[in-house]
């Protein structure tokens, strides 16, 4: 009886100086509840990840881990997901017409001022009214026709495979080109105040040698656009090969006005 009560007597002051030296080591006091052993190793050993915090207790001592993800999204993407192309992706999407509009009459602005530099002498001042007139008709007419363009023409031929590109290509040289290039001098000619006689002399003068240089420039732009470019964003593909183009047919319709037959 004796030996085993000195037994138990032992136990009893081994397992208090353990708890004793376990709590001398962390610092704080064990509270009386028993935590399974295989908690207290993934609560100490657990790996700390940077992101949103999270808490579990190891002797009743919190202790914080972190989880890889925040709110759904990972540090990487919320990152990669700025800076200009995004923003300008999201007014794409949030304001296509306007967003379009604009950048129509931007690329006409600048392709205006480079066909002005590369024609004008030294001593000659840019006209900033044939600019502003530019600006005009791809802010008002361009922009908002190439939204519509694109997206019809996608509903009609959905498909990017060889066949429908081409086909796309085929629609683009026989309606778009010469609507827009006959639109194009008949409206800048109008706000120079030239006669509906005179706009028909400049169109017969000026269209079969624009149309011309339309079938050698636009096919190899409007296959890399069709076949390659999203549909949302082939408008500012468009616009960004109609620089050069932009450069001639602003030319163009500076030369100065056809007499009537």
């Amino acid at each position: 009886m004796n030996s085993n009560f000195q037994k138990i007597a032992q136990k009893a002051s081994h397992h208090i100086r353990m708890r004793s030296s376990i709590s001398d080591s962390i610092g704080v006091p064990i509270h009386r509840t028993h935590v399974p052993q295989k908690l207290q190793l993934s609560n100490a050993f657990y790996p700390r990840f940077p992101g949103r915090r999270t808490e579990s207790t190891v002797f009743s001592v919190p202790v914080r881990r972190f989880s890889s993800k925040t709110n759904g999204t990972t540090p990487s993407a919320s990152m990669t997901n700025s800076g200009p192309i995004w923003w300008y992706l999201g007014m794409i999407k949030a304001r296509p017409i306007l967003t379009k509009s604009i950048t129509s009459a931007i690329i006409y602005t600048a392709a205006d001022l480079t066909s002005q530099t590369v024609t004008k002498s030294p001593s000659e001042a840019y006209d900033l009214i044939r600019t502003c007139r530019m600006a005009g008709f791809g802010m008002i007419i361009l922009g908002p026709t190439l939204h519509c363009w694109f997206n019809f023409i996608s509903r009609v031929l959905p498909k990017q495979d060889l066949i429908t590109t081409f086909k796309k290509m085929l629609m683009g040289q026989t309606i778009l080109g010469p609507i827009m290039n006959a639109l194009f001098f008949s409206v800048n000619a109008g706000l120079q105040g030239e006669s509906p006689n005179e706009i028909m002399a400049r169109l017969k003068r000026d269209m079969l040698p624009t149309m011309k240089s339309n079938a050698i420039y636009w096919p190899l732009c409007d296959f890399i656009t069709f076949r390659f470019i999203p549909v949302h964003l082939q408008p500012l593909a468009n616009n960004s090969f109609a620089y050069v183009w932009t450069i001639y047919i602003t030319y163009m319709a500076s030369l100065s006005k056809a007499g009537p037959n």
